[in-house]
């Protein structure tokens, strides 16, 4: 469990809440397990996956015609980024009265960048704000702040929980500096660059998360995030998981795909060619992978 959610629980725990939690395959022994559960133990807030919504998106799922939901006043969404088309399947399909919390930060700060704002609207693909007390800005490639383009998150000034050295590094702490800090050290600005494509939107003020900036790739020179591709194919009830990389081949970076299956698909010349068509119509044909695999029985890394 990342220490951030052990604290949270820990929070929890010390206002009078009763935890909940659950070990194990959240689709064994069928996909709406958790719902069940929900139902049976009148769970009020359920913490889960971008990858589990869209999974249940993808299967066509419709949890709130089979159970009664009507304790649940709130979703926590972490993980992985989650598609505007998540955002509204949850509240067409789980419920329409309740309060979607899209959250983002890393276990390094324990704690998040950008998060519920209770008192705000709730925009499909974006988190409702900074989260407290987290200066959070995107910096274009030359540290300037921008709205409304993919840029890199970083964070301003000190935060509260954010680590202060490295156990085991240098007295100059240089391994925390090149890990945080150095990113645009030589654009003059000494700020924490976390490594996360982010958008700020500057009509509404929420934030969109587009992916780890370290796992971009750049076909034919374009800048792609991996999340756009991982978004569209996390929504096929076929797969399991998948990664993304790029293959330098004859001059330019070409995308490869590995995907694992769900129990009961094979990898054809069928399949491939959904999820490139599905891939193509969503983001664009840049984003379609040149070749796929059929990633080994015991996942993917």
């Amino acid at each position: 469990m990342p220490a951030k959610m052990w604290n949270w629980l820990i929070s929890s725990l010390a206002v009078g809440a009763t935890i909940f939690l659950y070990d194990g395959n959240p689709l064994y022994p069928e996909p709406m397990r958790m719902f069940e559960l929900m139902e049976k133990h009148g769970i009020t807030i359920f913490g889960t996956s971008a990858a589990y919504i869209h999974y249940l998106m993808g299967i066509g799922a419709k949890p709130a015609e089979k159970y009664d939901l009507s304790k649940l006043r709130e979703i926590s969404q972490t993980a992985s980024t989650l598609s505007p088309e998540g955002f509204e399947y949850v509240y067409r399909e789980f419920k329409k009265d309740l309060y979607f919390n899209s959250i983002s930060g890393g276990t390094d700060i324990n704690g998040c960048f950008a998060g519920a704002i209770p008192i705000l609207p709730v925009y499909s693909g974006e988190l409702q704000g900074r989260a407290l007390a987290m200066k959070v800005e995107a910096y274009d490639d030359d540290a300037n702040p921008v709205e409304d383009v993919q840029a890199e998150l970083v964070c301003e000034a000190p935060a509260p929980s954010m680590p202060v050295y490295f156990w085991g590094d240098d007295d100059h702490m240089t391994k925390y500096k090149a890990a945080y800090f150095d990113y645009f050290k030589y654009k003059g600005k000494n700020v924490w660059r976390h490594g996360d494509y982010i958008v700020i939107h500057s009509d509404t003020g929420g934030i969109t998360f587009w992916g780890r900036s370290d796992a971009v790739l750049k076909p034919s020179g374009v800048r792609i995030g991996t999340a756009e591709i991982y978004n569209v194919v996390e929504q096929l009830p076929e797969v399991a998981d998948s990664l993304v990389i790029g293959h330098k081949h004859s001059g330019d970076i070409r995308i490869v795909m590995f995907v694992l299956l769900n129990e009961g698909y094979e990898l054809d010349d069928n399949l491939k060619a959904k999820i490139k068509r599905t891939i193509g119509e969503k983001t664009s044909p840049r984003h379609i992978p040149k070749l796929i695999f059929q990633a080994p029985p015991d996942g993917i890394p």
